[in-house]
């Protein structure tokens, strides 16, 4: 029995995890992210990268998609992203729990949160877009 108790904590959902913990604010949200390209995985499958630069710049591709350039800020208790195309604000509840970053979509509090899959320094690949197509 002691030896399923690891595989059962790691089944509890990190939605569970990040209840218990506050969201970070800017500052923390910064500290946390400035200088790294974090991967996010949705439901056990890759969603998409994010590089956080300095100035609260940012560059998104969801996977298999060409980059976004774009800025955050905190809105009350979350933290948005701009990146001035249609799509508007994305506005997200950002936690620092024990398996990794973990984000939850505003006003989705039952949807499946975004958590980090892997965490680098290395830039976001960023190919051009299609040439003659």
């Amino acid at each position: 029995m002691t030896r399923l108790l690891p595989l059962l904590a790691a089944l509890v959902p990190l939605s569970a995890a990040a209840q218990d913990l506050a969201p970070l604010d800017a500052a923390g949200f910064e500290a946390r992210t400035q200088g790294k390209t974090i991967t996010y995985s949705a439901g056990g499958l890759p969603y998409g990268t994010e590089q956080y630069l300095p100035g609260r710049r940012v560059i998104w591709a969801f996977t298999a998609e060409e980059c976004r350039e774009g800025s955050w800020f905190q809105q009350g208790a979350e933290i948005c992203f701009d990146y001035g195309d249609e799509s508007g604000l994305q506005c997200w509840q950002f936690f620092d729990t024990p398996a990794g970053l973990s984000a939850r979509f505003a006003g989705a509090s039952e949807s499946e949160p975004l958590v980090s899959l892997q965490e680098t320094a290395e830039p976001l690949a960023c190919p051009g877009p299609k040439i003659g197509a």
